[in-house]
């Protein structure tokens, strides 16, 4: 069989994207002219039966000649066709969600999950983050890390939200960059979006104006990472891209009533509640509207995202408008989810936070026209019996 030898231009000490360069054959004969400064260095790949690697070394100034074949630049001694994903915030809400599912029989031959968190790199520091990647070489990347919190929380600290997760964001994709990963997907929010805007929201109204006060440094940052994905396409042809999930909930999310988001911490709220014979007091009004996603429907939906969806511009992942409910119903549903017959009252002098967010699935339901998610009540009893059996374990 006749090898057929491919080279992938890229400038000196970096790395290629999977889609970085045009692919161009190398003939077999002595060495290439390249009409690019004094110093150059070549390296072909012989692709056959055996495919093994060759290489050939040729210099001149500025630019060098990387392997590059079908199966993309990354990891030059995997197989084509396989894949190496490393999940960042594996151990958090999404993070977990995507192992059961992987778990439970989503793994594709040839794919080799790798869940990473807090404790395995510090990833606000770009040594380690850097380390890392270089320790697990992954084809592909999702994207979960990130400081997170509730409302209230944001609104104390909107500073460290936005330098924490800058940081955070940027040494990932970078580092993703660097190794040649193939592919990432990261996990926005919509919070991102403008607070004044029209409804539905879309994937193309990110950036028509500011985000709500009450979040602005999360958001903002969270913004930045299609700004970014944006840019290393136009830079290096890199598939970087990102998925806008409405407000995620299931196992393992953090029930904290402090820092976590409203419906695990109603939850807890309901729980404590129950325990000590207590009226369950609800912050603020209950009219604020918002669309939920179970996090094993989310978890579903990345591997998709991961697998199928090649483009750069984000794609929000939600139900659908008509599912969308105020924050009295989430209420209503928690309490019949766990059994709970007290007094129920709403604190009004709790700020409400945005009123909606109303976020549009046309795009996703053109791709997947059929995909179903959990019923919402079926979801919030799921999660409200996975806390109640994992209490004491919990996060809170």
């Amino acid at each position: 069989m006749t090898q057929a030898r491919w080279v992938c231009l890229v400038p000196s000490g970096q790395s290629p994207c999977a889609a970085d360069l045009i692919l161009c054959p190398l003939p077999q004969a002595s060495p290439w002219k390249s009409q690019w400064g004094p110093v150059l260095r070549a390296v072909t790949l012989g692709w056959g039966i055996s495919g093994e690697w060759g290489s050939v070394a040729w210099e001149r100034d500025g630019l060098s000649l990387t392997p590059f074949g079908p199966a993309g630049a990354a990891n030059m001694g995997e197989p084509q066709g396989s894949m190496r994903i490393l999940v960042t915030g594996g151990s958090g809400l999404v993070g977990r969600a995507i192992q059961k599912v992987v778990a439970d029989g989503a793994r594709l031959p040839g794919e080799d999950w790798v869940f990473v968190s807090s404790k395995d790199a510090d990833l606000t520091d770009a040594a380690q983050t850097r380390a890392l990647f270089e320790k697990v070489r992954p084809t592909h990347v999702i994207h979960l890390a990130a400081m997170v919190g509730g409302l209230f929380r944001n609104i104390k600290y909107n500073l460290d939200f936005w330098r924490k997760n800058i940081h955070i964001n940027d040494n990932v994709l970078h580092s993703a960059f660097e190794v040649g990963a193939r592919k990432v997907v990261s996990c926005l929010s919509t919070c991102i979006f403008p607070d004044k805007t029209s409804y539905p929201i879309d994937e193309t109204m990110i950036h028509n104006g500011p985000p709500h006060s009450s979040n602005f440094g999360y958001s903002y940052a969270k913004r930045m990472i299609d700004v970014q994905n944006r840019a290393y396409f136009q830079q290096h042809g890199c598939t970087f891209t990102a998925v806008i999930p409405t407000n995620v909930f299931g196992p393992h999310d953090n029930f904290s009533i402090e820092d976590g988001h409203v419906l695990p911490g109603l939850i807890h709220k309901v729980h404590l509640a129950k325990s000590r014979g207590s009226a369950l007091t609800v912050w603020g009004t209950g009219r604020p509207r918002r669309q939920f996603i179970y996090s094993l429907d989310l978890a579903r939906l990345f591997i998709w995202v991961l697998r199928e969806y090649d483009e750069v511009e984000p794609i929000i992942l939600s139900v659908g408008e008509e599912d969308e409910v105020s924050i009295q119903e989430v209420a209503e549903a928690v309490v019949e989810a766990m059994d709970f017959h007290g007094e129920i009252t709403f604190d009004t002098t709790k700020s409400d936070g945005q009123f909606k967010k109303t976020a549009s699935n046309g795009k996703l339901r053109a791709y997947l026209p059929d995909f179903r998610f959990t019923p919402f009540k079926q979801a919030v009893q799921e999660t409200c019996a996975w806390f109640t059996d994992n209490y004491e374990q919990a996060r809170k």
